[in-house]
């Protein structure tokens, strides 16, 4: 029997918004339990920046077996890590807290490692390959309202009932996720392994001779370096400058997960009538812009407001960077590829939240959101000028 696509699309929003709450829950639980931003962006370094090692063999393992396969290990994983989170909150003395809730964090960074390329790699093999591009949107969709999702789940269960219910919580998201997914029918290829090495050589010398694809893959990090100082910032932001409760806070920390979703229904619509290309350069640079003017507001309605543009803007530019690099990859190497599009919507938020740890630490919060966002926004202006082909990019 072979799954259905809502199933699937069901099954990917469990699992990232899941995998979303372990990233929030390493950045709130070492914030307030330890009191250290620094150790905050190094719980989300290992967290996301484990793919930096491990995604590389999970692009090649994808394929050379079932992608489908390689999922339900990817969410075992997970399980343990929120095992080893709730277990450290309910046991461990002061001295050890800080050491057991990194080496779970790096558990939940292994799983993150595996299950961005085999979900990516498994559509690629369920969806009709006329319809692969929307269903890359649609799916996206499910990736980006669980980074929205995740935190206002977390705001409204700890609430209530302490960090174990929101462990607990995450589990049962990654076990009905896999529930879902029974039935799957994926494979891998029938051509003998000629070695990790030889073969991740072979998915980059598929990027290089694409030069579109190359830039496609170069527009993804510039738009997740944004990611890191968002997940690190933006609740420093919500309790310090702005006075939000801790519901409050997850109500505008959770504001994402509408405009994310917004963004990406407006690519999915606005898809076949916009220069994609374009779009995804302009998108960067005004929601670059937009994260640079949070610091200033002192309104939380209006900081609000520039909070769900700039989660607008990523949604849709995000949804074409990935539609974009499915419609460009060979079938053959795709899960190469989806490898390392993963390793960067991973590592990149990683690296970019440890640099934002260091940076809020030598000055206040409200520059250092300035100075991540004017810096991408540079940034971004200056790869426009240098991807002629990716610029002239349409649907």
């Amino acid at each position: 029997m072979q799954i259905s696509m809502p199933r699937f699309y069901l099954s990917c929003l469990l699992t990232f918004t899941g995998g979303h709450m372990v990233n929030y829950t390493v950045i709130l639980y070492l914030q307030e339990k330890v009191g250290s931003d620094l150790l905050s962006g190094m719980g989300f370094g290992l967290s996301f920046g484990s793919s930096i090692v491990f995604g590389w063999f999970a692009g090649v393992l994808c394929d050379r077996i079932s992608p489908a396969r390689v999922i339900h290990a990817a969410q075992a994983l997970f399980l343990l890590c929120l095992a080893g989170l709730w277990w450290t909150d309910a046991g461990a003395t002061d001295q050890s807290r800080v050491a057991w809730t990194l080496f779970s964090a790096f558990l939940g960074g292994v799983a993150w490692s595996f299950v961005g390329p085999a979900r990516l790699s498994t559509l690629g093999q369920i969806a009709p390959a006329g319809k692969l591009k929307p269903a890359s949107i649609i799916f996206n969709l499910q990736v980006l309202l669980g980074f929205g999702l995740a935190p206002v789940i977390i705001g409204l269960v700890r609430s209530r009932y302490g960090w174990p219910a929101v462990f607990a919580t995450g589990m049962a998201l990654f076990a009905a996720s896999s529930v879902l997914l029974l039935g799957i029918r994926t494979h891998g290829s029938d051509r003998p392994s000629l070695g990790v090495r030889k073969e991740l050589g072979e998915g980059f010398a598929a990027v290089r001779a694409n030069p579109v694809l190359m830039q496609l893959i170069l527009a993804a990090i510039l738009a997740y370096a944004m990611t890191g100082p968002m997940q690190i910032l933006l609740p420093k932001l919500a309790r310090e400058v702005l006075g939000l409760s801790e519901l409050q806070r997850g109500g505008y920390l959770g504001l994402m997960a509408l405009a994310l979703i917004v963004g990406g229904v407006s690519a999915l619509l606005l898809g076949k009538h916009l220069r994609h290309g374009l779009a995804i350069f302009a998108g960067t640079i005004a929601a670059c812009l937009l994260f640079a003017s949070l610091g200033h507001w002192r309104s939380a309605a209006v900081s609000a407001t520039a909070l769900g543009c700039m989660g607008m803007l990523g949604g849709m530019v995000i949804s074409f960077v990935i539609a974009g690099i499915q419609g460009q990859a060979p079938e053959a190497m795709r899960g190469r590829i989806m490898g390392i599009y993963s390793i960067i919507s991973q590592v990149i938020p990683a690296a970019s939240g440890v640099v934002a740890g260091m940076l809020v630490r030598s000055t206040t919060v409200v520059n250092a959101i300035a100075i991540a966002g004017l810096g991408l926004a540079c940034i971004a202006v200056l790869a426009t000028v240098a991807m002629p082909q990716l610029r002239r990019m349409r649907a």
